[in-house]
């Protein structure tokens, strides 16, 4: 009797001693969580140039009154001087490497909220087809969760378990730490130019074009088709002259089901859609590339000034200055 005695309370003593342990680590884990959390957050809206910056800077405090929306090829294709001479209006160019169109309409909404830009150019970068990569690069806007209300329910389709993942401090930030550090650093506003968000490019493409067989799109994620409709209606609703572009490439693409969507859903809404793939003025030079997705400065500034005329020719930009 003794002895079974004895055993059930060593085994509550254990129990005990195992459940406080638990606490404690929670404890500590939560601790830790929370201030290298908050340090990561406190460094990350520090940084005062790079990557980091531009996004911040493109969510809480551009007010430009043309905005060019896109990934990398938005990043390099278009020059805000040739654009503010040429259309007389204030420029920011928010695109974002690696970055589609849930990106862009989380910042889309993000941005109509302080104010309304009169001019919107989204550069296409097609993809309407699913694939996680997607998803996970959404990793770029976590940061903003917390403080845009707008952007959660894009955010929560990354995952089903997101909501529960951003309970973390650390986690917006697990994959940012080198960059973060590097943005704090005096050296990153001479490592890359950064010219009202433009990023140009200055070396030369030497080999000769390529060509390319774009597979069918098999399965089509229905999430990017809203988003990227809702961009548009957005766009709209909001009285902003909006116009989709897919800027030149130095690659001779075939079967582009994906071209063909954006295509769709711009005249559904009633949008331009200007699609440069096949623009021989481009593809017939080698020069205006630095490889085969982006072009050098020399083509950048080209291609804005075809853009700009684009736009003071179109059905829309009489309104514009109104």
């Amino acid at each position: 009797m003794e002895d079974n005695l004895f055993i059930s309370n060593f085994r509550h003593m254990v129990i005990k001693k195992i459940i406080i342990n638990v606490l404690i680590i929670t404890i500590i884990v939560f601790i830790l969580d929370f201030s290298i959390g908050k340090t990561l957050r406190y460094f990350y809206f520090k940084e005062t140039s790079g990557l980091h910056y531009r996004t911040t800077y493109s969510f809480d405090s551009t007010k430009a009154e043309v905005l060019i929306f896109g990934g990398s090829r938005a990043n390099r294709h278009y020059v805000p001087q040739v654009f503010e001479d040429s259309l007389n209006m204030s420029f920011y160019n928010t695109g974002r490497d690696g970055n589609g169109i849930f990106y862009q309409i989380s910042l889309l909404k993000s941005i109509l909220k302080r104010y309304t830009p009169k001019v919107i150019v989204l550069d296409y970068v097609g993809g309407f087809e699913y694939d996680a990569e997607s998803y996970d690069r959404m990793s770029s806007i976590l940061p903003y969760y917390g403080s845009h209300e707008e952007i959660r329910k894009t955010i929560e389709s990354k995952s089903p378990y997101e909501k529960v993942k951003l309970i973390s401090q650390i986690y917006p930030f697990n994959s940012k730490i080198l960059t973060i550090a590097i943005g704090n650093m005096e050296i990153n506003k001479k490592r890359e130019i950064d010219d009202k968000g433009y990023v140009p490019l200055f070396t030369t493409w030497n080999e000769k074009i390529d060509s390319q067989n774009i597979e069918l799109i098999n399965d089509i994620d229905s999430n990017k088709i809203n988003a990227f409709r809702d961009f548009l209606i957005l766009s709209k609703k909001s009285n902003i002259k909006v116009f989709v572009v897919f800027s030149p490439i130095y690659l001779k693409m075939k079967n582009t089901p994906g071209i063909e969507i954006c295509y769709n859903l711009c005249s559904s809404e009633k949008i331009p859609f200007w699609n440069f793939s096949e623009d021989t003025l481009f593809q017939n030079n080698n020069k205006l590339f630095s490889d085969i997705q982006h072009m050098n400065n020399n083509g950048a500034i080209i291609f804005s000034k075809i853009i700009c005329e684009k736009i003071k020719n179109s059905y829309q930009y009489s309104s514009i200055k109104k």
